[in-house]
């Protein structure tokens, strides 16, 4: 019988990215396979504290090994804002959120514009066990406007350093590319190691 491992998410292309990356070696389950869980609070100072409260939460909750994640975008002219509150920074859409950001770097250069998405993957082991966090960091730069009808959040003025939006490219090219993706490669062979030992990465 195949390990089974909760991915602590409702994000379904997130979940196929997952379910891609591990084969039939692991089987995924989402939030949406069990029963309700209730939701921890994410008032992590960082975005490794807040994927790992998550992954404990569900693991210790469901008997099972949990994967959370937790990401933003971190803009240097902001201080790092809005950082581990991405999700929060205005009320509303994701065309909300972007809005906001460009009109605070109303009037800043270029080359003062720099940016990173940032990604803090943690898997636990229920029952109090081992926790295991990968980080996945892209750089770039925040754009003028947005461009791009692909991706979510940020994506449509995040500029990657070819020039391209990550909401001008394809879904195999972002997973390529994104911190996200960097963060689950990192991961993998933890994820793995659940089909052959009982230590998370041994």
């Amino acid at each position: 019988m195949k390990p089974r491992l909760l991915f602590a998410t409702t994000n379904a292309g997130k979940l196929r990215e997952l379910r891609g990356l591990v084969g039939d070696a692991v089987e995924v389950l989402a939030l949406s396979d069990l029963p309700p869980v209730p939701e921890p609070v994410e008032d992590g100072a960082t975005f490794e504290e807040n994927a790992e409260k998550k992954a404990r939460a569900y693991a210790d909750a469901t008997g099972l090994p949990a994967l959370a994640d937790d990401s933003g975008l971190c803009v240097d002219a902001l201080g790092g804002r809005p950082g581990v509150h991405s999700a929060r920074y205005a009320e509303g859409s994701d065309k909300a959120r972007y809005e906001k950001l460009l009109g605070e770097l109303s009037g800043v250069p270029d080359e003062k514009r720099t940016a990173a998405f940032m990604c803090a993957l943690c898997l636990a082991l229920p029952r109090g066990g081992r926790a295991v966090i990968e980080v996945g960091r892209c750089e770039g730069r925040i754009g003028h406007e947005p461009r791009g009808s692909h991706g979510f959040g940020y994506d449509p003025v995040f500029v990657l350093p070819q020039g391209k939006t990550m909401a001008e490219l394809t879904s195999e090219e972002k997973a390529g590319l994104s911190h996200r993706g960097v963060a689950f490669r990192k991961m993998r062979p933890h994820l793995l190691a659940l089909a052959g030992s009982p230590a998370v990465g041994g």
